[in-house]
């Protein structure tokens, strides 16, 4: 049998792509069809940046690859497909002379990204609260001390001298709450036979009545999600959480905020695989979050709001793993995505 180089690219399940110095599409084989989920007629002679709403992979890489007659590899680039799909792909290019040419190879890796990732934002998560723990018992043992002894000292004041006590107990009132914020939550959830879908209506509900900006509220329900076993209290207060965050970036007129909900079947979670898990989204379209801080957003302090503390999002991060869950984030200019991870069985199958 005779093998032809168009013949062999096609067997790969790596998509492989050859654009020109226009960035237009000459040559794609197979599974390129597949990644973007286009026809070979639309596919050729494609101007490639065209293929995404929305991607990492600026031009500008490319015209400096040809100016510099250098190849290069970026690996975890978010893409949003034309067709909505989000993706994290590696991607590499190499430069073809006589003519010039680039040729790429583009691998989709979100599912070994994601493992990988969650396994060590969890341990990053559970190691920063453990020293926030440790910090905020140093800083609460003290400040008991300090305001007990202000309370003492104003017994033997004037009123003109109490002024200054008082503001030293408020001032210990106010570093106390921050702390206990700071602590997270203590109490253990207490599970019970719930539909997700009451508690979403409950936490739009109470957005609802704080909604300056006058937000619009898009629901997407699986309403084939069984009943099963978690605190509504807790989930409630992860969802207020993120739903207020959205809330408060949205700003502009226009803004809506989409709650979803859809089963997935054998997903992994913390390294264990789950039959079913429930997948609870919440989408905004405000401007997406910094790229700064989207490695640390679930840690404590850490906020993209001016004059915010940062610990709504690591609550909810510790009250979804209370049950056995986990929440991710996907973020881009236009659409930020959180994805609460809800295991419908109590074990790993």
């Amino acid at each position: 049998m005779e093998w032809t180089a168009a013949s062999l690219t096609d067997q790969l399940s790596t998509a492989v792509l050859v654009l020109d110095t226009q960035l237009q599409v000459q040559y794609f084989n197979t599974a390129c069809c597949a990644l973007f989920g286009i026809g070979e007629k639309k596919l050729n002679q494609q101007y490639f940046p065209t293929l995404f709403q929305h991607t990492d992979l600026s031009t500008s890489f490319f015209l400096t690859a040809i100016q510099n007659r250098q190849g290069f590899g970026i690996s975890d680039v978010q893409a949003v497909l034309l067709d909505g799909r989000h993706m994290l792909l590696d991607v590499t290019v190499n430069l073809m002379e006589e003519p010039t040419l680039l040729l790429l190879e583009i691998r989709q890796v979100d599912q070994q990204r994601k493992i990988s990732q969650e396994s060590l934002q969890q341990h990053q998560h559970l190691a920063a609260r453990e020293l926030i723990r440790g910090l905020a018992h140093e800083i609460k043992n003290p400040l008991g001390g300090l305001r007990g002894a202000a309370q003492l000292l104003e017994e033997s004041l004037n009123d003109e001298q109490k002024e200054y006590t008082q503001l030293i107990i408020a001032q210990a009132d106010r570093l106390r709450n921050l702390v206990d914020r700071l602590l997270g939550p203590y109490k253990a959830p207490q599970k019970k036979m719930q539909n997700v879908h009451q508690v979403i209506e409950q936490v739009v509900q109470l957005a609802q009545m704080d909604n300056p900006h006058q937000v619009l509220f898009i629901r997407d329900y699986d309403p084939s999600i069984p009943d099963f076993q978690f605190d509504p209290e807790l989930i409630e207060q992860a969802l207020l959480n993120i739903v207020g965050n959205a809330q408060q970036v949205l700003e502009q007129a226009g803004g809506q905020i989409t709650l979803q909900t859809r089963v997935l079947n054998q997903h992994t979670l913390h390294g264990r695989r789950h039959r079913l898990v429930a997948a609870v989204k919440v989408t905004d379209n405000g401007p997406g979050i910094p790229p700064e801080i989207k490695d640390t957003l679930f840690f404590p302090m850490v906020s993209g709001k001016a004059g915010g503390t940062g610990l709504g999002l690591s609550i909810a991060q510790t009250l979804i793993h209370q049950h056995g869950g986990w929440i991710d984030c996907e973020s881009w200019p236009g659409q930020t995505s959180f994805t609460l991870y809800l295991p419908l069985n109590n074990s790993g199958d």
